[in-house]
């Protein structure tokens, strides 16, 4: 549903303050976002429009914007609920529209919210409310003797009558937001967290020996014991609970006592009705909040833990995809194994596969010498330059027979280099692999994935989906859209950080460039394989279904090489490239010779190139890149 401007201006000013930003840089950013715009566009060519926000803070902004979004469609949702039921009041009305998280809107609405036939329904239906009414209003009433007046033929005895009053106030004092609020800030901060194990379990489940027998504070449970913890229960290892004041040895907990301070009744009770009242609340607490506010902080710990994990795994991902690439050299990839043997892949500088091969040096063949001797021959064939060895199995005695080949070999030698083989696997069984190397064994095919990340992580690991490079011990165990969403967010940003040679990069690398997908990226490839290389930025615009919006969010980072606009081998974007003109005129130099000369560059004031639509922060990129 479309939400109103005064509501769209609510979620601006939440947002602003949670990024650290002004209400009027939210504003703009979020409008380029609905307008399309990827936050790597927004960050890089739009700072005037934002004040300068960064990838983090739009990030950050984005998930914000869809949550807060879903915050108020609910609210907006639980207020005509309430409506339709004609039982919307001007407080309740208030309440509601200032509730901040989902969890308070939700114990708003829950008195409202449709259930099934429940115990107090029951006991109102047997003409109780009126008894229930009497003792919680007139605390002087002696509640057996008010009771005796609600036995019929429904009712049988007064237990059964104080049952029903019973049921009828448990379920309105379980339904007070106030003090679900209350108990749930509380148990945040007092609840402990208690693992053990399952009577029989011990040995199954001996990798969660840790938490046989163990307790911490909910608050304070780390992301990795939390996700290992909630793996040994989905694994009917470990049971988990929650302890509240657990070790507090005062006859009425503080919880109960909350529970009753809520609705003015005394503990100990100084009036009749009140030990009866005082019972309802422990039994509110027992049977109905201790196991619906536990619930509740379990979720939340799931939730803390999986966000915090997914950004642990989003920094691993990022550090492997942004990791310095060799460069065009001759590369060999080896991807180790021992009774399968070391698969070898040879390939050129630009990553062509060039020769492969299987050697077995290891158990049961131990053929050391003839594996030295084909990996010799292969390297002095092709010129080798740099060797790339898989972290797997058999990595540590596949390290070794590297240095024992590189010390046979003349100089100059080549480099040898261990790399994560994480998604290797994957990559090789993939449709892509398939197309890419259709007659190649599958197993050769992890060999020239090992061998390529060495030469261009970037380039190679785009295209393995993230969740399979195996970022993360418990990455299995977070929610999978949630974590895809994150590691997408990772490689868009790593991709359009580095930018993109247009002339050179696979369909899957240039997926991942802003405004582009897989349907684009093929249709580039297809027209570059039919055409030949593209020679400006310009004629990206012949490509069947690339528009003038694409073209906007896409151009800057795609580079050109020696093609015949300088400025496209630049992440100046073609709509600055007056800006970009005007710096070089003032030099009275060519641009070819201007690009690179910190000197002269660094002595210009960048003020003099500002104009009606490019300030200070674009003038600086431009100046920043042309260095």
């Amino acid at each position: 549903m479309s939400l109103s401007a005064a509501v769209e201006a609510r979620i601006v000013e939440a947002i602003a303050s949670e990024i650290g930003c002004r209400s009027a840089q939210a504003a703009s950013a979020i409008g380029l976002l609905d307008e399309g715009a990827t936050v790597p566009f927004v960050a890089r060519y739009r700072k005037e429009v934002t004040g300068g926000l960064d990838d983090t803070q739009l990030r950050k902004l984005e998930e914000r914007l869809a949550y807060r979004r879903e915050l108020e469609t609910r609210r907006a949702a639980v207020l005509t609920a309430i409506e339709g039921q004609g039982k919307l009041t001007p407080a309740l009305s208030e309440k509601i529209a200032a509730a901040v998280t989902k969890a308070e809107i939700e114990d708003l609405y829950a008195p409202f919210k449709p259930k099934r036939r429940t115990k107090g329904e029951i006991a109102k239906e047997k003409g109780l409310e009126p008894l229930a009414d009497a003792l919680f209003a007139d605390r002087t009433l002696e509640p057996a003797a008010t009771a005796a007046a609600y036995v019929t033929e429904a009712v049988p005895d007064i237990k059964a009558a104080l049952d029903g009053a019973r049921d009828i106030l448990a379920e309105r004092f379980a339904e007070t937001p106030e003090l679900v609020g209350r108990l749930r800030a509380y148990l945040r901060d007092r609840a402990v967290l208690r693992s053990a194990v399952i009577a029989g379990k011990e040995t199954a489940g001996e990798k969660f020996a840790d938490y046989f027998d163990h307790r911490e504070r909910w608050a304070t449970v780390p992301s990795h014991r939390a996700l290992a913890m909630l793996r040994g229960r989905n694994e009917e290892v470990l049971a988990l609970e929650l302890e509240i004041d657990a070790d507090d040895p005062a006859p009425v907990k503080p919880v109960e006592r909350m529970v009753a301070e809520a609705f003015s009744i005394n503990v100990p009770a100084k009036l009749p009705a009140e030990g009866f009242l005082f019972d309802v609340c422990r039994w509110t607490w027992r049977v109905k909040l201790q196991l619906s506010l536990s619930l509740d902080l379990m979720g939340t710990l799931r939730e803390k833990a999986e966000t915090e994990a997914i950004r642990v795994f989003a920094d691993n991902l990022k550090d492997l995809l942004l990791a310095a690439p060799a460069g065009a050299r001759t590369t060999m990839g080896l991807d180790p194994g021992i009774r399968t043997g070391v698969k070898v892949a040879v390939v050129d500088a630009t990553g062509k596969l060039v020769d492969t091969a299987t050697v077995y040096p290891f158990q049961p063949r131990n053929d050391v010498a003839g594996a030295l001797a084909t990996l010799a021959s292969l390297a002095r064939k092709h010129k080798v330059e740099l060797i790339a060895i898989g972290n797997g199995t058999a990595s540590r005695e596949t390290d070794r027979l590297a240095a024992a080949l590189i010390a046979d070999l003349p100089a100059p030698k080549p480099t040898k280099v261990v790399v994560s083989e994480a998604g290797a696997s994957v990559y090789s069984a993939s449709e892509l692999a398939a197309r890419e190397f259709p007659g190649l064994d599958v197993s050769l095919r992890g060999a020239v994935s090992i061998a390529r990340r060495l030469q261009d992580p970037l380039a190679e690991l785009v295209k393995i989906e993230p969740k399979s490079i195996g970022v993360g011990q418990y990455q299995h165990d977070v929610d999978q859209g949630h974590l895809a969403k994150a590691l997408d967010a990772v490689v868009e940003d790593a991709v359009n950080a580095v930018g993109v040679d247009l002339n050179m990069a696979s369909a899957p690398l240039l997926s991942r460039v802003s405004g582009l997908g897989p349907s684009l990226a093929e249709a580039i490839v297809a027209y570059r394989d039919v055409s030949g290389a593209f020679r400006s930025r310009k004629a990206l615009m012949e490509v069947p279904r690339l528009g003038a919006k694409t073209f906007e969010q896409a151009a800057g980072f795609l580079r050109i090489r020696d093609g015949d606009e300088p400025l496209d081998a630049s992440s100046v974007h073609p709509e600055a490239y007056g800006v970009a003109r005007r710096i070089v005129a003032a030099c009275g130099r060519d641009i070819r010779q201007l690009m690179g000369d910190s000197a002269m560059l660094k002595a210009l004031n960048p003020a003099k190139f500002v104009d009606e639509r490019f300030c200070l922060p674009t003038v600086r990129d431009i100046l920043s890149e042309l260095e």
